[in-house]
């Protein structure tokens, strides 16, 4: 029986890498992205190499998370929360962060994972994994990133709480590091980050936690590059 993933955001960047790789593997995949057009483009590239079902829609919106889990079946293996917002953008310094801004944040990179966590679940067998993807903005003061990094670092700590209750799945956090993506550019606009190392760069490491026995946490993906090497 093929592995059932659900990957947030897969229509570019890292989600759409990993899908990629995973499709590689045989796992039947459940993408999607808020760009209908993208989306599409992946699902039929997907779509010659494994099953793979799409829905458009934004992951904050309850009716389109149901759909996901719909779509998914009745085991779930491996949950990719990947989906995110930047946030205000340019960045500004947390004395002028629009609060409506920070809201809307939140509900993206903090209540979706977290309600797409609660869904899944029940259908998730013992061993199954949950990925976070996150930044080192959770972890260091960087200005201008503090409303983006208090959704990570609160995305974080509910990784570590559920690998608590849950050890019986693997629950892992995962900074996957700088990238060329179009997030990247949205937070430096008018900067040249074709310097970035490019998505496809970390996906060896989200394999690792999709496929081996790593331990719940967190991880840099450049760290577990090396050790999975």
């Amino acid at each position: 029986m093929s592995r059932t993933a659900i990957i947030t955001g897969a229509s570019r960047g890292l989600g759409r890498a990993l899908a990629g790789a995973l499709a590689e593997r045989g796992w039947r995949l459940i993408i999607d992205a808020r760009d209908a057009a993208d989306l599409e483009a992946a699902r039929a590239d997907l779509a010659q190499r494994t099953e793979v079902l799409a829905v458009a829609g934004d992951v904050a919106d309850a009716w389109h998370r149901g759909r996901l889990l719909w779509l998914a079946g009745e085991r779930i293996d491996l949950l990719v929360n990947n989906a995110s917002t930047l946030g205000a953008a340019p960045l500004p310094a947390l004395a002028d962060y629009p609060l409506d801004e920070l809201e809307r944040a939140l509900a993206v990179n903090v209540v979706a994972p977290l309600a797409l966590v609660q869904l899944a679940l029940p259908r998730m067998p013992a061993g199954a994994r949950i990925v976070n993807v996150t930044s080192d903005a959770a972890v260091e003061a960087y200005a201008g990133w503090g409303g983006y990094g208090a959704t990570k670092a609160a995305l974080e700590q509910l990784s570590s709480v559920l690998a608590a209750e849950r050890p019986d799945l693997r629950v892992y956090a995962v900074d996957p590091g700088d990238m060329n993506t179009r997030m990247q550019q949205d937070a430096f606009p008018g900067q040249d980050v074709s310097d970035r190392p490019s998505p496809r760069e970390s996906v060896p490491a989200l394999l690792a936690l999709a496929e081996r026995d790593v331990p719940s946490g967190r991880h840099r993906a450049a760290e577990l590059t090396g050790a999975h090497a």
